[in-house]
């Protein structure tokens, strides 16, 4: 179950980046990096980080195949793909969660510390969106919007606790998207936000 909702999220999130590369007027090469950029980039820095070799879609090329697609495919469909709107944050809000879990597992069986297991899951969620903002030349939605890193600390958290407490996997990861998704969902519908620092020099004067 895991895995299917793992390359849902991910083929989302490749069409979500493409929507983005054709908002910047990109080139078909362009919009698959984007998408190769966003939906991989937090698998690959957790792996560098963590010395995990091989990386995973090196390790599983068909990946790179499903997010070329995906992108490739939202060029001929844009306009239906950026009708659905709520989907796609749905399906964000999923893949966060997902994308956390994945992170930890791997963290997890490296035998890497507590802290890091949740670094290495809060990095697999959203460092793929930070890379796609940075190269489209915006400020990073996670600095600036609804809880997002908060959601998949929260998850990451639970879900090894959970782990620890000698609880079953595929219970965990139940509750975790139990718990994770609602929270990411209720956040964007509610406008949770981080309190934000506020700093104007000229206010002085």
């Amino acid at each position: 179950m895991l895995l299917i909702m793992f390359y849902v999220a991910i083929t989302a999130e490749a069409m979500t980046a493409a929507l983005a590369a054709g908002r910047r007027s990109m080139d078909w090469f362009g919009v698959c990096i984007l998408a190769c950029v966003t939906a991989l980039g937090g698998g690959t820095t957790r792996d560098l980080f963590l010395g995990h070799y091989p990386l995973y879609w090196v390790g599983n090329p068909y990946i790179l195949l499903l997010v070329c697609g995906a992108a490739l495919l939202t060029i001929a469909i844009a306009r239906l793909v950026d009708r659905l709107r709520w989907p796609f944050l749905l399906l964000d809000a999923l893949g966060l969660v997902v994308f956390t879990i994945v992170g930890c597992n791997v963290a997890i069986e490296t035998g890497a510390h507590p802290i890091i297991v949740i670094v290495a899951g809060l990095v697999t969620g959203i460092v793929g969106g930070i890379l796609r903002d940075v190269l489209c030349n915006d400020v990073p939605l996670v600095f600036r919007s609804e809880l997002y890193a908060t959601v998949s600390i929260v998850t990451g958290v639970i879900y090894y606790l959970g782990l620890l407490a000698g609880l079953p996997t595929d219970l965990m990861v139940l509750v975790a998207l139990g718990i994770g998704f609602p929270l990411r969902v209720m956040a964007i519908f509610f406008k949770w936000e981080m309190p934000k620092f506020v700093f104007d020099p000229q206010m002085r004067k």
